[in-house]
């Protein structure tokens, strides 16, 4: 189905696989099991990626930093384990915020000016 290209300009290519993409269900499954590899049959097996399709998409992922190879192993790449782990981190040093914000005075008193302290 084709997209206006407002629709097109809204795209960005660091948002991640389209969900219901060969891509997206194998990242999906690899970032599941972020301390483990696995074979291309292992995942078409995990997944409902067919066979045929999951060399060509494992080669698109690692071109696009999302996943790593050795040998005959595919696992999530190391970028995008650390990514989802600050995310993790700051959603929780978020959520402890919500039921007492740091109020902007107090906010100040650990605040830095990067004009100050220049060398």
């Amino acid at each position: 189905m084709p997209i206006s290209a407002d629709q097109f300009e809204s795209i960005t290519d660091d948002s991640g696989p389209t969900p219901g993409t060969n891509a997206h269900e194998i990242l999906s499954f690899l970032e599941s099991n972020p301390d483990q590899a696995f074979t291309q049959s292992e995942i078409a097996e995990a997944t409902s990626v067919t066979q045929g399709s999951v060399g060509p998409t494992l080669v698109r992922l690692r071109e696009a930093g999302r996943v790593d190879h050795k040998g005959n192993y595919w696992r999530v790449s190391d970028h995008v384990r650390s990514v989802d782990a600050a995310t993790d981190h700051a959603g929780a040093v978020a959520a402890s915020h919500e039921d007492d914000p740091l109020e902007y005075d107090d906010w100040q008193e650990y605040a830095v000016d990067p004009r100050q302290n220049r060398e």
